[in-house]
């Protein structure tokens, strides 16, 4: 790995974090592309840049993290099952799914088509909740459980968590925003227990790598979170659902 390599690491993470298409996914593609081993650093680096992109969601909405109590306790809530989960799983996730390309590109051809099928199919209440604090415990506790199921490269964490919160009523742009604030413990979590795990391994020129990815995924992610806040107002994520099959279908046929 170079600079210029953990520059477009970083980039494509803060694209991806918060888009319904799998940041691990295009982090593991994209490091095939590159023509990179998947070595221990490597998965390290791809969960700890994650944590640039969290940052971004800390500047934005600071105020709901750590001035209203009331979010930040439902916000805790919906961590649970993901933490529990990661702990549980962590060397089988880190072994044997981090690093399959086939794994990520089953999971975003299936997780396209049921995005596809989903909007199709879902219609807004009239009386959705509409605002992140009338969430319920229950429903950020079911609403962590869809996250959970995101420890599968390609599934996306920000797709599983938008679609349990429309299912359980939620209107669109209070979803999304949960799912911001979501991320934060998350992957705050699963940064600091593997850097825990494996962070002394590291040489300078590795921290060095880290550092650029961090703050190159910090500055897109920004950009990233309000272009999805816009973009929600008047479109479905159908779109990602296509881009997510198309993205597939090249890889398979022609890459």
């Amino acid at each position: 790995m170079d600079l210029m390599t953990a520059a477009i690491l970083g980039i494509v993470e803060g694209i991806s974090e918060f888009l319904p298409i799998s940041s691990t996914g295009h982090l593991i593609l994209t490091s095939h592309l590159l023509g990179l081993k998947h070595t221990d650093f490597l998965k390290s680096f791809e969960i700890a840049i994650q944590v640039g992109a969290i940052a971004s969601v800390v500047v934005l909405y600071w105020r709901s993290l750590l001035i209203d109590f009331n979010i930040m306790k439902k916000v805790v809530v919906a961590f649970i099952p993901t933490g529990i989960m990661g702990l549980t799983l962590y060397k089988m996730i880190k072994q044997f799914l981090l690093g399959s390309s086939t794994i990520v590109l089953w999971s975003l051809f299936l997780g396209g088509v049921f995005l596809i099928v989903f909007e199709m199919w879902h219609r807004e209440k009239e009386d959705a909740v509409a605002d992140v604090s009338d969430i319920s415990f229950r429903q950020a506790l079911i609403i962590g459980c869809f996250q959970s199921i995101a420890m599968i490269p390609g599934v996306s964490r920000s797709a599983a968590t938008i679609v349990g919160g429309l299912l359980l009523g939620l209107k669109r742009k209070v979803i999304v925003e949960f799912s911001f604030l979501l991320a934060v413990p998350t992957m705050l979590a699963a940064t600091a227990y593997d850097l825990l795990k494996n962070g002394s391994q590291f040489s300078l020129d590795q921290a060095q790598f880290l550092a650029v990815g961090l703050i190159t995924s910090f500055v897109v992610a920004l950009l990233s979170i309000k272009f999805l806040l816009r973009y929600i107002q008047t479109h479905t994520f159908i779109a990602f659902g296509v881009y997510r099959i198309v993205l597939v279908l090249v890889w398979v046929l022609i890459l």
